[in-house]
């Protein structure tokens, strides 16, 4: 049967800032391999099926997988799907929440505004440090050769993805680095991790951070813009006192060395909870024919 779909541009406020997501809107029916078939065939870093809740605190049910496989939670294609469910008129914010059911669990997203105003946050699963390194470190030599540290130590965060989050001294130093992909590969291969995480403070009047996610599994590239990576940083600054805001809330750019512009908003709330989101745009609407297996 055809099914709505819709591709997202999320954490832009117009086409090609943002990193793009694919959205079956009705996804009943489809089975976990022709799912996969459909995330794999779409190319893009993630596709989202909607399904009906199934418990009655949710307003929405969502499976989320990358080309290669299922992932239990993501941060931009958790916004991106609620703009698209509220775009599409089949989901209504309970008190400004929207609450999205998902391996993850129940996890509750901020609705804020209407139309080209709006913005989406969902509230993350807990991250935790995983290991505090030396700057020295052996492991992480090679990622990390040639790059000016700045003061916090690295660090290994899981949530629900592991990274290895790096401060680097400065912004331009950020900007200009150039990934060695084998050594961080082999980092991530080893540590069972993503890849490296690299952050810098900034003086931009719009955001306070810029970051860079490596990824170096299971494939290699750089990530326009992730929401749940962020996240992880944002728990690890609130972990060390240092977010750059007394009430918890901060900017990042992240994108712009693969030909994005993105904006992600970081807020930790008085209960450690962190809060990941953003803009977003749709970029195509249509129907998906696609057969049930």
């Amino acid at each position: 049967m055809p099914r709505r779909y819709v591709q997202l541009d999320v954490f832009a406020s117009r086409p090609g800032d943002g990193n793009p997501l694919a959205v079956v809107l009705e996804a009943q029916g489809l089975d976990d391999a022709t799912m996969q078939a459909i995330a794999r065939w779409t190319r893009l870093p993630e596709t989202t099926f909607v399904f009906p809740p199934t418990t009655p605190e949710a307003t929405h049910a969502i499976r989320i997988f990358s080309p290669r496989r299922e992932v239990p939670f993501a941060g931009h294609p958790s916004v991106g799907t609620a703009y698209a469910l509220l775009d599409a008129g089949l989901v209504t914010p309970r008190d400004g929440l929207l609450v999205q059911q998902g391996i993850a669990g129940n996890l509750p997203l901020r609705v804020h505004g209407e139309g080209a105003a709006r913005t989406v946050a969902v509230r993350t699963p807990r991250a935790r440090v995983q290991e505090i390194a030396a700057a020295d470190d052996t492991r992480l030599a090679a990622a990390l050769a040639g790059l000016q540290l700045g003061a916090l130590p690295p660090v290994q965060m899981d949530g629900g993805r592991r990274w290895w989050l790096v401060e680097l001294a400065s912004e331009a130093h950020l900007r200009s680095a150039e990934p060695d992909w084998d050594a961080i590969a082999a980092l991530a291969e080893a540590s069972d991790s993503m890849g490296l995480f690299v952050y810098a403070r900034s003086t931009d009047p719009v955001y306070y951070y810029a970051v860079r996610a490596f990824v170096g599994a299971p494939a290699r590239f750089e990530d326009a813009a992730s929401g749940a990576a962020n996240a992880t940083l944002a728990a690890w600054l609130a972990e060390r006192d240092a977010l750059p805001s007394s009430g918890g809330f901060y900017r990042v750019s992240q994108g712009r060395e693969v030909g994005h512009d993105a904006i992600i908003e970081l807020t930790v709330d008085a209960d450690g909870e962190v809060w990941s989101g953003g803009r977003a745009a749709t970029v195509v609407t249509g129907v998906l024919e696609w057969p049930e297996a």
